[in-house]
Formats: C-alpha cells, structure tokens, sequence
C-alpha cells in the first residue's frame, strides 16, 4: 500500500487514505465505448505501468478518502465502501476487511477528529466508511462530524427504482443511519454552500447530483472531482464515460466542465480512482488536455 504523502493548498494540507488498490479491471468493461488503439498503440504519455497494462486491456483504480486539514478544521471527503457491507451483487465490495482506520490513524486522524464529512455523491465506493456496526446497528463512523451531501440526489436514490445494482444496500447501512442520527447535513448546491473555503459544484452526470468540491485558500485552489473521471486516460478522451455513469450526456459535459475549470484555474486535481498518486494538474494542448502527475 502507497505511503502517506500529503500536499499543501494554501494553508490547507491534503492527505490521501488508501482503502483499495484494484489492479486489474477490464479496460473493456470499464468504458465499453473506447477506442482500443488509445491505451494500446496511441497511449497518452502519462499513462504508465501504475495505470494500465501494457497490452492495454487492463487499468488499475484505486479506492480512497482525502483528509482536509485547514483552519483548525479536519474534513474527509468521501468515504469508500466500508467494512462488512453486504454486498452480494457488488462482489469487490462484500464484506470487506480493510485496515482503512488504521491508516487514517497513521496519517494522524481518529474517527473522533473529522468535524465534517463532504461526500460528493452517493454511490457504494464512497459512503461506506460513513458507518461502521455497534451490535446489530449501523452507526456514525465519525461521532463529531456533519456528513454533507446533496438533498436532491439523497430524494432520488431514497426511491429504490433508482438505485443502480452495483450501489445497492447503501442506504440501509451507510445513508439512512446518518440521517437517523442527526448528523446529516443535506444541500442544494445550486443555492447553499455551507462550509467555508469550499464550493459545491453539480456535476451531474455519473450519479443524479453528483457534487465536484473546490477548496480556496491563499490564493491556492483544489479541485476534488468525485468521479467526475475514473482514469487519467479520460483526461485525454474526456468523452468516454464509465460503466457507471448514469446519465450519458450530462457525465460528459461534466467531465469537460472539470477538466477546463481545473486548466483555466491552475487547479490542483484531486481524483477518486485514479492510481498512482492520484493527484495532478490539467493543463491545455492544442484542443485537448494532458495530465501532469504530483
């Protein structure tokens, strides 16, 4: 598992917690719609052994939280998919096992130090950890914290028709327990952004109202664009779309939505999935972008 590194944003520091590296997804079954030549014969020149294989039928994904520390403030932004979640239509996320906590504690944060929780949508990899089991009960991982996240896009999953399979049981273990609990903070991003220095941005696309976050402070910005993107290879095909993203059209005109705030903004690009370090800068070239890694 990678060591801890963190970076700096102004006088934020930013550390990644790792949950899960998996290295060998169907390049194929990822984006259905891809131009095999692109991974093989035509690669991006950021597109290394960490991201994809070199025959270019496999690409390697992580499974991680961002640990935001500013002002006095500790946040976490998403969640992955938790320990001993049932997940039986979801086989990489079944009962997991992870020594997530462990490594949160070893980048210096008990569950007891996050003040708030920033989910940018609510699908299985990223809700997870929002709970853990206390008996026969889900309960708040995180005791002292507000877990924000988006009142429209909690209505439309709230009606099961609209939960795709691979996120299904979410919102027995991971959603609902928080909202039970008090600790849900629910906005509507088009007209609330509750937490200082950070912008909501709907980005609707891979889920109904999927948020992309922005992080201000002395003149630094960060862009944490949930999954926005899956691979750096879509920083070079922007029109790709996952698997999972459910709304075709607007997940593409989200996805260019990231990529030109984050180059015309000089934006330090926080991904959800992307391996290696998960971390780089967009910048222009000709009429597409490349991917510079940090």
């Amino acid at each position: 598992m990678d060591t801890i590194h963190s970076y700096q944003i102004g006088n934020a520091t930013v550390t990644r917690v790792t949950e899960l590296i998996l290295p060998e997804i169907p390049a194929d079954y990822l984006f259905p719609d891809r131009d095999r030549s692109v991974l093989t014969d035509a690669r991006p020149h950021w597109i290394g052994s960490e991201n994809t294989s070199d025959d270019g039928q496999n690409v390697a994904l992580s499974v991680h939280s961002w640990i935001v520390q500013i002002g006095g403030k500790t946040l976490l932004i998403d969640t992955g998919a938790g320990n001993g979640k049932n997940r039986p239509l979801n086989p990489v996320f079944n009962q997991l096992e992870t020594p997530y906590l462990s490594r949160l504690a070893a980048a210096g944060v008990r569950p007891a130090d996050i003040d708030l929780v920033l989910i940018t949508h609510l699908h299985v990899d990223h809700v997870g950890w929002n709970t853990v089991l206390a008996g026969d009960r889900w309960v708040p991982t995180f005791p002292n914290a507000q877990y924000v996240f988006s009142a429209p896009e909690y209505q439309f999953y709230a009606n099961e028709e609209h939960v795709q399979t691979p996120s299904a049981g979410i919102f027995a273990d991971s959603v609902q327990p928080i909202v039970d609990a008090g600790q849900a903070v629910l906005i509507d991003a088009s007209h609330q952004q509750p937490v200082e220095g950070f912008t909501f941005h709907q980005t609707k696309g891979h889920s109904f109202d999927h948020l992309s976050i922005s992080l201000e402070s002395a003149g630094k910005l960060a862009l944490f664009s949930g999954d926005v993107m899956h691979h750096p290879v879509q920083v070079a095909e922007p029109d790709w779309n996952s698997v999972f993203c459910e709304f075709q059209d607007d997940a593409r005109r989200s996805r260019h939505w990231a990529l030109n705030f984050a180059a015309n903004n000089h934006a330090t690009f926080f991904s959800s999935h992307f391996p290696g370090t998960s971390v780089g800068v967009v910048e222009r070239d000709g009429t597409g972008f490349n991917w510079i890694p940090r």
